[in-house]
């Protein structure tokens, strides 16, 4: 197959994809139900018999992970001046939760900026997110009181 025959059935794909889901926009960015039932995503990616790939799996969590650090570099001007180590979990925290959710944590983000590392540590830690999570809490708040990466 050619260059020109590749961008060709590439924008076959995505008219017919896009014809068969009804859409107005080309892609879909959130899991759908196609015409068959199979749940789809993207330009009719079957998630329920092909799934994605490890390539992509991984391409995915290097995004959320730099989804979430911008998400930290634009709320908090503190964050650069952290260590890397608390600035990795605090990473983590805010992948798992959500940008909206952590901050609710509004105890622990202002020891946080404070340097008060041991407080921010319980606050996080004395918290529902902690007890559904167990031991990635455990290991992320050791993170925040110690500067070290915990194994």
């Amino acid at each position: 197959m050619t260059d020109d025959d590749h961008y060709l059935l590439i924008g076959q794909l995505q008219r017919h994809e896009d014809a068969e889901a009804f859409v107005s926009q080309r892609r879909r960015f959130m899991p759908y139900r196609d015409t068959v039932g199979k749940l789809t995503i993207g330009w009719g990616r079957n998630l329920d018999d092909v799934g994605i790939n490890a390539e992509e799996a991984d391409g995915m969590l290097v995004n959320d992970m730099r989804s979430a650090m911008n998400d930290l570099l634009r709320t908090f001007r503190w964050f650069m001046a952290l260590d890397s180590v608390r600035q990795a979990a605090l990473v983590n925290i805010r992948f798992n939760l959500g940008l909206t959710r952590l901050l609710t944590f509004q105890k622990a983000l202002r020891a946080m900026a404070a340097g008060n590392y041991a407080l921010a540590a319980d606050e996080f830690f004395d918290s529902k997110w902690a007890r559904q999570v167990g031991q990635r809490a455990v290991e992320l708040c050791a993170q925040i009181r110690t500067g070290h990466w915990q194994s």
